[in-house]
């Protein structure tokens, strides 16, 4: 019985960090896994400003376009930039070596980004970026402190600015809280246009997290329904054999 209570312990733990590791609100991303409209334009995002650095080594782009609706001539096209064929993954020229020298640390796969941090966590993060002069990059985050990463969407949203307000602990020892963020200059879209940009991004991060999501929640019912009917078959059965024994 321990070993069982520590293996479920030692299963629960990395759950637990990710829920102590940090305590600001998460808006709701509120995606919808079935509007290929939106997961076209999160593709697009995608591709124009997170490819460059990070990969998406486990995500073909023909499965992509069979999944999205896209034909293969719009992918060549819009979604692949370096002769890559439809076959393969979405891997970057960027190197595992030139990445550390550049910034500190390679930047991280995003094919399953969403399964690990979650829709909410990426949709508020890519969300509340804001200008701190003592950052590398100039920035950091709401949501991800001492972020090690350039607000890549500042060109849509704008630059955005801290508000602190002085709290006291029950130590009477003041320090400085982050409240909220100011926009103070707006980017190429508007606020509702960039918060949907960003949710249409987090929607394709989702998806390629799970492909093939929809589709196994489809065979789920089919298969919830079949085990059904063969429950009701399996007891009349039961009973025709049985009728005669008391």
């Amino acid at each position: 019985m321990k070993k069982q209570l520590l293996a479920i312990l030692l299963l629960a733990s990395p759950a637990l960090v990710l829920a102590s590791a940090g305590g600001a609100h998460l808006d709701k991303a509120q995606i919808d896994p079935t509007n290929k409209e939106s997961l076209q334009r999160g593709a697009r995002t995608f591709v124009n400003y997170c490819l460059s650095c990070h990969s998406a080594k486990y995500q073909r782009y023909n499965r992509t376009a069979r999944d999205l609706g896209i034909s293969e001539d719009d992918v060549i096209e819009n979604l692949m930039f370096a002769g890559e064929k439809t076959g393969d993954t979405m891997n970057i020229a960027l190197s595992t070596r030139d990445a550390e020298k550049y910034f500190g640390a390679a930047p991280p796969d995003l094919t399953l980004v969403a399964r690990v941090r979650g829709v909410d966590w990426l949709y508020t993060y890519l969300r509340t970026f804001y200008e701190d002069d003592s950052r590398p990059f100039g920035v950091n985050n709401k949501v991800f402190n001492k972020v090690g990463m350039p607000n890549v969407l500042w060109e849509l949203q704008g630059l955005q600015k801290p508000v602190f307000e002085t709290e006291t602990n029950s130590q009477g020892h003041e320090h400085q809280v982050l409240v909220g963020l100011e926009l103070i200059k707006q980017g190429s879209q508007t606020p509702p246009d960039f918060d949907r940009t960003v949710r249409d991004l987090v929607n394709f991060l989702a998806y390629m997290g799970e492909p093939i999501k929809l589709e196994r929640q489809a065979l789920g019912i089919k298969v919830i329904l079949f085990l059904f009917v063969l429950l009701i078959l399996t007891y009349l059965l039961k009973k025709e054999y049985w009728k005669d024994i008391h």
